[in-house]
């Protein structure tokens, strides 16, 4: 008996879900269960929003590597990354580390 109750519950259930869906009108003509896009752009998560793409563009993350030098090659500048000063010697970044310095990843 437990068992034929359960299964008109899932029915009844099943019905008054479809009969929901179907009063919003969430079934399109082309028979998708799809709802209005609730993405607007403009809004911090949404993928074409300033604030999202000015988020994903500056997170930076500096590695260190197992590569040390005793001293800079010339020509090196100094910058700031994620607060963190470094060495800019070409395309190559370097980290002073304990009296010397350590080459690091800027991804």
């Amino acid at each position: 008996m437990k068992m034929k109750t359960m299964i008109r519950v899932l029915v009844i259930g099943c019905g008054l879900l479809a009969a929901d869906l179907l009063s919003d009108g969430l079934f399109q003509s082309g028979g998708y269960l799809t709802g209005r896009a609730e993405a607007v752009i403009g809004r911090p998560l949404t993928p074409l929003s300033v604030a999202g793409v000015a988020r994903r563009t500056t997170r930076r993350t500096i590695r260190r590597t197992s590569v040390y030098a005793a001293t800079l090659p010339r020509g090196c500048s100094t910058v700031v990354i994620e607060g963190v000063t470094l060495h800019q010697c070409g395309g190559t970044y370097y980290q002073p580390y304990g009296g010397q310095y350590v080459v690091v990843r800027v991804d």
